[in-house]
């Protein structure tokens, strides 16, 4: 198994990975890994926009209020500020780099509004292709310097001495490889391809999760799952994802009786959170109910979302009749593994930044448009921040290396990801309750012998049967999360404890191997 060194291993193919990977090039040997394509990931299918507090009526602490009051005061507030005040700049910064949002008919930046906002604070590039357009605007921009290793999935970490100096991977053809550097960040995205309603990629299983919890790192608010209200459904399929900006230009739900579901919920209405959104239309599903997302209001529609457009006719859904068919989905992981504002983790040499990462700048429920805003602030920050530290050339394991070997040990009996996904969905969805989260538990926990083993079985498992037990773990740990946190809060609803409880504000449930639960 051959072994390389580099100065940095980023690991993810998004916008955190590569403006982390972008901002370092300039002064260190960097290295990109992805287990698909560099183009396979959530950030290109983002289509909600960048929240900034840009416009002259706007400020930064009109931002951080209605960050903190959307993640019902779970946030850290030191990450929210750093948030607010610095994503302006840096927003500004891109577009003098040659990065182009959309603007209006006079030249100025088109400022949209989103769910719980209290201003139009919200940059889109092409309309509904936000995060497309931010992507290839920046691989363009790319340092040549930046080796991008496609196909190449991380399966583990190397740690020694407490000290993260490397990883293990395999190639789509089987082929396993281990790679040294100083620095190791885990820039993968959250978990959403956990549930079988997602709007995520389906390679976002929340498998860097697991791994870093294996290598001993910290992870923190795992319960926290935000649902996005509306994902367009299709059958009973999910087809991709309407943006709220939708609802921002005048949509509103119904259910097939005429309805409007959100009259009388919440004094925002249509705009309330995500988290309340998304269990009016759970609620109406329940009743057997159909919900759609009616059109009629938004103006120029065709133009002014052409890839939700193109989805629905793509999928033979005719925008003329006005009635969106919709149901909610996973979306976006609050929880992640803990870090600080630097993207330091509890283990030295590993780093996070973005979705798989938690310093709490969410709380326990996500303002729209703020992840793109997250994933510019905080790649910054650890870029600045591992700039100012030695680089390690000479970190090397005092163990033996892993042997690997062809044949297979014994028979493997796993679950299918589908199975993995409805049991999610089922037990650790939108609403939970004691009784489902312990079945969930009881059924993921028949497979821990899979993980508690993995690092002896592993070199006789594919990579899909290695994703297989990541999934399994995670899940389980996720699971535990949900039933342990007695309250609803946020993203997490639980109907046997539906109210919040002032015991548990500002309490974090982590979870680290070997030490388990701490509260």
């Amino acid at each position: 198994m051959s072994q390389k060194h580099s100065d940095v291993i980023v690991v993810g193919s998004g916008l955190s990975a590569l403006l982390t990977a972008n901002y370092l090039s300039k002064h260190m040997n960097v290295m990109v890994f992805t287990k698909s394509n560099k183009y396979e990931n959530n950030s290109f299918l983002a289509q909600g926009g960048v929240a900034g507090a840009i416009a002259v009526t706007d400020t930064w602490q009109q931002h951080f209020d209605d960050t903190l009051v959307a993640g019902c005061e779970h946030n850290d507030r030191l990450s929210v500020e750093l948030l607010t005040k610095l994503g302006p700049a840096l927003l500004q910064e891109l577009i003098d780099s040659g990065m182009r949002f959309d603007q209006d008919r006079n030249g100025n930046l088109s400022l949209g509004m989103e769910g719980a906002h209290s201003e139009r604070r919200i940059l889109h590039a092409g309309g509904d292709q936000t995060g497309k357009q931010l992507m290839l605007w920046l691989h363009s921009q790319i340092s040549k310097s930046v080796t991008i290793l496609e196909q190449e999935t991380v399966t583990s970490l190397l740690v020694d001495n407490s000290r993260c100096y490397g990883v293990n991977t395999l190639r789509i053809n089987g082929e396993r490889k281990e790679y040294h550097a100083s620095h190791i960040i885990f820039a993968t995205g959250g978990a959403g391809a956990l549930y079988s309603y997602t709007s995520n990629n389906e390679s976002v299983t929340g498998m860097a999760l697991a791994l870093a919890y294996r290598a001993g790192a910290i992870l923190t608010d795992l319960e926290f799952m935000q649902f996005h209200p509306t994902m367009l459904r299709v059958g009973n399929q999910i087809a991709g994802l309407i943006s709220e900006a939708v609802r921002g230009e005048g949509a509103f739900l119904i259910n097939n009786e005429g309805t409007r579901i959100m009259s009388g919920i919440h004094p925002q209405g249509d705009l309330a959170p995500r988290d309340i959104v998304s269990r009016a239309i759970f609620h109406e599903m329940e009743q057997g109910r159909q919900v759609f997302l009616n059109i009629e209001n938004v103006p120029q529609f065709k133009e002014r979302f052409p890839s939700i457009t193109k989805m629905c006719l793509d999928n033979g859904i005719f925008i003329d009749k006005k009635l969106l068919p919709v149901v909610p989905g996973a979306h976006f992981f609050m929880g992640g593994i803990q870090t600080d504002i630097h993207g330091e983790t509890s283990i030295a040499g590993l780093y996070a930044v973005g979705e798989v990462a938690c310093n709490g700048v969410h709380g326990a429920n996500r303002l729209a448009s703020n992840s793109l805003l997250e994933a510019i602030v905080f790649s910054r920050k650890l870029a600045e921040h591992l700039l100012t530290k030695r680089i390690e050339n000479n970190v090397m394991p005092k163990k033996k290396l892993k042997e690997f070997f062809s044949h297979r040990k014994e028979m493997i009996t796993l679950p299918t990801k589908v199975e993995i996904q409805s049991k999610m969905m089922k037990y650790a969805g939108i609403v939970r309750h004691e009784k489902g989260l312990r079945e969930l538990i009881a059924w993921v926990g028949a497979y821990k012998c899979y993980w508690d083993e993995l690092d002896e079985i592993e070199v006789w498992l594919s990579l899909e049967e290695i994703e297989l037990v990541y999934m399994l773990q995670i899940s389980y740990l996720i699971a535990t999360s949900a039933l342990t946190r007695v309250e609803s809060r946020g993203a997490h609803y639980r109907s046997d404890f539906p109210c919040l409880n002032d015991e548990w504000r500002q309490k974090r449930i982590y979870h680290q191997e070997k030490v388990k639960m701490l509260v």
